[in-house]
């Protein structure tokens, strides 16, 4: 939750002056949402968890004080000010936390409190922010304890195990992968290295960004190119892996993302992805316990440490192929056997602690399916973005 959601934009009164277009807006005024304040004081709000309101309420309170002190550019009157401290302490109380003792109930308060305690004159913009700093500093900090404890939570039912490496976009034949050394789980590719990316260096707790993605393409592949250079190709190096259209749009939907303010720092959507390598595969006998799925088509590690899995079903998914028909056109035959392969894999990636989506390839064929891609994405990092302090 953000500072600006506890307001209501209006236009302002100026803009039916004769020089300004009827309902044109000068500049944004501000008027804050009594009804929402006065409601955090009798329960939560339905859509945003006391903890994440608590925080933007100290935010705020942080802010106008500040400016009252500094600029007296506040956003809130007197008036409004009792109604957020009332507000935030409630939020607070409900939390378990200890509200903060403020020698002021509003800004005229406030006002009075610094002249009479020598906070006027030289120095007295930052003497009155290290007061306000001083008064609700600790109750931003057990609000940022809570949160990081809450984060860790989210995290301990996460993925099992550490992140090692990444074995990814294979192009032409697949790797021959082997365990090299069982106590430490460390891999090696036999064969058809040269075919297929390699990423081992170590994963932040954010996640991985494209811009580590385009650093590590850099120092490995094109070490005196820049960094908007090493991104194409990169970028070209990851397209080419895929071969089928649907999965081609995803990639290409997601990626034009890059190029926005901030772009690079997003979560690195890596393509073909090896989950594992199988050696007792179907055609060597029928082990029982061989694993079906080898590759996620595609991977995001995000933010909040979450591992996400997008696979794009194509019909040989759930489908035998038939012969050939006259006509030449290739034909399928649900296939309940390969269903249940693939929705077991997923339980089993599932209680492994990885978030699974799907796309059919019909839909991802479709004139408006950049759109509904583009739609997707953008509730998916917005729930999976890290909370910010």
């Amino acid at each position: 939750m953000q500072t600006d959601d506890f307001f209501r934009g209006r236009p302002d009164e100026r803009a039916d002056w004769p020089d300004h277009r009827p309902g044109e807006w000068v500049c944004q005024l501000w008027e804050l949402d009594v009804e929402l304040m006065e409601s955090l004081r009798f329960g939560p709000l339905p859509a945003h968890p006391d903890l994440d309101v608590a925080v933007a309420l100290i935010r705020l309170l942080h802010e106008d004080f500040v400016a009252r002190g500094t600029r007296h550019d506040e956003r809130m009157n007197d008036e409004e000010v009792v109604l957020a401290v009332k507000a935030h302490r409630a939020v607070l109380e409900r939390l378990g936390l200890e509200p903060p003792q403020l020698p002021f109930r509003h800004h005229s308060g406030f006002y009075d409190y610094w002249r009479k305690n020598d906070m006027s004159g030289g120095g007295g913009w930052q003497a009155r922010r290290e007061c306000i700093e001083e008064l609700l500093g600790p109750t931003r900090q057990a609000l940022e304890d809570l949160q990081e404890i809450e984060y860790e939570q989210r995290f301990k039912n996460g993925p099992r195990g550490a992140f090692k490496n990444l074995i990814f976009a294979a192009v032409g034949l697949k790797p021959k992968i082997v365990l090299r050394d069982a106590v430490n789980n460390d891999v090696e590719i036999l064969q058809n290295a040269e075919n297929c990316l390699v990423y081992s260096a170590p994963l932040p707790a954010q996640g991985l960004t494209w811009r580590q993605m385009v650093t590590w393409w850099q120092t490995n592949h094109m070490p005196a190119a820049e960094e908007p250079e090493a991104a194409d190709a990169l970028y070209r190096r990851l397209y080419r892996s895929l071969d089928s259209l649907p999965e081609q749009t995803v990639l290409r939907t997601y990626c034009a993302r890059y190029a926005e303010p901030d772009g690079f720092d997003l979560p690195a959507l890596i393509p073909q992805v090896y989950l594992h390598y199988d050696p007792y595969t179907r055609k060597s006998g029928g082990q029982s316990g061989a694993l079906h799925r080898q590759r996620m088509d595609f991977l995001l590690l995000a933010p909040d440490r979450s591992r996400i899995v997008i696979e794009v079903d194509g019909a040989h998914h759930y489908g035998t192929t038939n012969p050939a028909g006259a006509d030449g056109r290739t034909t399928y035959t649900a296939s309940p056997r390969l269903y249940s392969e693939m929705v077991a894999e997923d339980r089993r990636l599932r209680l492994a602690g990885y978030e699974i989506y799907r796309f059919g390839g019909w839909e991802l064929t479709r004139p408006d399916s950049p759109q509904l891609i583009a739609d997707f994405f953008t509730e998916l990092l917005t729930r999976h973005r890290k909370p910010t302090p």
